[in-house]
């Protein structure tokens, strides 16, 4: 009875992204543990068949962003959006502002003169190798 009651905890983590709308179909979601863009618990999920049970950690890094989500239940059906909510608890850090830089970010340096001529000194170039 206690190993029935273990089983029904764990999810496949294709299904659990699929029912908790991380993904819009469960080949999608497969495809995206394959890729390496999930990981369980900071160890990255190698299959699609990789079980998740409640309270696992999940990161999953979706175009440029980065969730996470702590796993709360194991999913029945892709339901509405409000009961997918209950499937997790987003424990995301909140995103940085637009348009500024990140306050430990160091600003890019280069020496003046490095990097591509400007027009003027490609002219002088092209004069001095007498390529006019």
């Amino acid at each position: 009875m206690v190993a029935l009651t273990a089983a029904r905890d764990r999810q496949r983590i294709d299904k659990w992204l699929f029912f908790s709308r991380a993904v819009k179909s469960r080949s999608l979601a497969a495809k995206l543990v394959v890729a390496g863009r999930v990981r369980i618990n900071r160890d990255k999920a190698a299959q699609a068949s990789d079980l998740v049970k409640p309270g696992d950690v999940l990161t999953i890094t979706l175009d440029r962003r980065i969730f996470v989500w702590k796993v709360l239940n194991a999913g029945v059906r892709r339901g509405p959006a409000e009961e997918a909510r209950t499937l997790y608890e987003d424990i995301s850090p909140p995103p940085a502002p637009k348009g500024e830089a990140p306050p430990d970010a160091i600003p890019a340096l280069r020496e003046a003169g490095s990097g591509r001529p400007t027009k003027k000194e490609r002219r002088q170039t092209d004069r001095l190798l007498g390529d006019d």
